[in-house]
């Protein structure tokens, strides 16, 4: 098989034993790392230790029946002065599934918050019991952001998210540090508007479990779990002034989904990205853009992975375009007999480098450090063939793709796109780098120049010994 570039990372298990752990963070400037398990624990991990006593300990507050149920503890983080305040904020389902925003202090010992301490900013009802989102988190302007799902069942019934009178299915912007229990941030985009709430800052979301700020650019990246077919990422400039409709119920990632066809009146955001529920994909876990000093071979690369069947990917936006869209699963594979099976969310420390939560059950729940792999060798077979492939990008595709080949020798390659009977259907062109390796690209045409119809095709690669082939979707936008 013609192996994908050499690997650049590994993962090491830092901690095992865990209740459903769903998030990992870290305050400002501080070295611990704090671990949430979805019952309604903060566990905290310092120099190499998981201390016995809990941070926070909330379970009697929460709504967590176990198993892969949607409630719980869902989201916490530290105020941008917790040095200072103490503050710390979560995200959780009470004990009528309703979620609750609350802020907790800190007790006199730094290793312990006061579970007494609990001041409730807000409350919002849900209908269901799943779609609750979970996440919330500080923006580079001081402001708390919370993500909301669409109150739950299945096809948002009630098409909360686009409703803007509903706090489901929406991004929330608020000021802790003013009013009483908070503040409207007064450029929030619908401040003043008689048919909406002001605590709005953008909305279309279906379930937008785990998002994050760029923490150079301050670019807003939002992950958002998909119906029955389509998984996408969201994007929003640091310049937005907010207001995006990102698109649910109207749509499911590019696709129309309620109504099935003309959904968009030219006034939605489309998504960046997005997957398909094909082998065993189903919910999408979203990270960061790694800023960390240990990986500079990752610089500005966004990862995120699949709850379902755990597969883990980076990918770069640059111009306006996804580049560089790669499939970190099996350099990422701790190896060993450890394997991270459900990635429930990605973490950052304070120095910005990023941790692998993996849910499990029943404590077997896993956090993972990301490190890189400086004595990686390329596989026996890749160096038997001298040939490396990246992975083609995007997958699905609509108008086309690119992938690369990387020799260390000259090599002639074979390289076909297939339909499902294995017949030809399209011609490559290639173009040689300053590097030695090859670029291809392919327009999405059959070899008589017409587009090839929406389904499966299959990517081959044939050079000497080593031969390599890989599923790709088309679909027509």
């Amino acid at each position: 098989m013609v192996a994908a570039p050499v690997s650049a990372l590994h993962t090491e298990r830092i901690v095992s034993g865990l209740d459903r752990p769903d998030f990992v963070t870290s305050p400002p400037a501080d070295a611990r790392l704090f671990i949430v398990e979805q019952a309604g624990v903060v566990r905290l991990w310092v120099d190499g230790t998981l201390l016995a006593t809990p941070f926070l300990d909330i379970q009697d507050l929460v709504t967590s029946p176990g198993g892969f149920d949607e409630r719980g503890l869902l989201g916490f983080a530290f105020h941008p002065d917790y040095a200072a305040n103490g503050y710390l904020y979560v995200n959780h389902t009470d004990l009528s599934s309703n979620t609750v925003i609350a802020r907790y202090t800190v007790s006199g010992d730094p290793h312990e918050a006061d579970p007494n301490s609990a001041d409730v900013v807000l409350t919002i009802e849900q209908p269901y019991s799943n779609h609750n989102g979970g996440m919330l988190a500080f923006g580079p302007d001081g402001y708390l952001y919370i993500g909301t799902g669409d109150g739950g069942s299945g096809g948002d019934p009630q098409n909360r998210a686009q409703h803007l009178e509903s706090l489901l299915g929406k991004m929330l912007r608020i000021d802790v540090d003013a009013g009483d229990p908070y503040a409207i941030p007064p450029d929030n985009p619908f401040v003043g508007d008689p048919g909406a709430r002001d605590e709005i800052w953008a909305y279309g979301l279906r379930n937008p479990w785990r998002w994050s700020f760029d923490r150079s650019t301050s670019d807003l990246w939002i992950a958002d779990v998909g119906q029955n077919a389509w998984e996408e990422i969201d994007f929003q400039s640091a310049s937005s002034t907010g207001g995006e409709n990102y698109g649910w119920r109207l749509m499911e990632g590019m696709h129309c989904y309620n109504p099935p066809e003309d959904c968009d009146d030219g006034t939605l955001t489309y998504p960046i990205h997005e997957y398909g529920h094909m082998l065993g994909r189903c919910s999408i876990s979203g990270g960061y853009v790694y800023r960390g000093a240990a990986i500079p071979a990752l610089q500005a690369a966004y990862l995120f992975a699949d709850f379902c069947n755990g597969e883990i990917w980076s990918l770069r936006y640059e111009g306006g375009e996804v580049v560089d869209l790669t499939n970190r699963t099996s350099e990422l594979d701790p190896g060993g007999g450890l394997s991270i099976d459900n990635p429930s969310s990605f973490g950052q420390d304070h120095e910005g480098e990023l941790y692998l939560v993996d849910h499990g059950e029943d404590g077997a729940g896993e956090v993972y450090r990301i490190l890189p792999d400086e004595g990686a060798v390329p596989p026996e077979d890749a160096r038997d063939s001298g040939l490396w492939r990246s992975e083609p990008a995007p997958n699905p595709f609509v108008e086309g793709l690119v992938f690369r080949l990387d020799a260390e020798r000259a090599s002639k390659a074979r390289v076909r796109l297939l339909d499902l009977t294995g017949r030809t259907v399209g011609r490559l062109a290639a173009e040689r780098d300053s590097h030695g390796g090859r670029e291809f690209r392919w327009d999405g045409r059959r070899t008589d120049g017409q587009r090839v119809a929406s389904g499966v095709y299959w990517l081959s690669v044939e050079s000497g010994r080593a031969n390599d082939s890989v599923r790709m979707i088309r679909y027509v936008r």
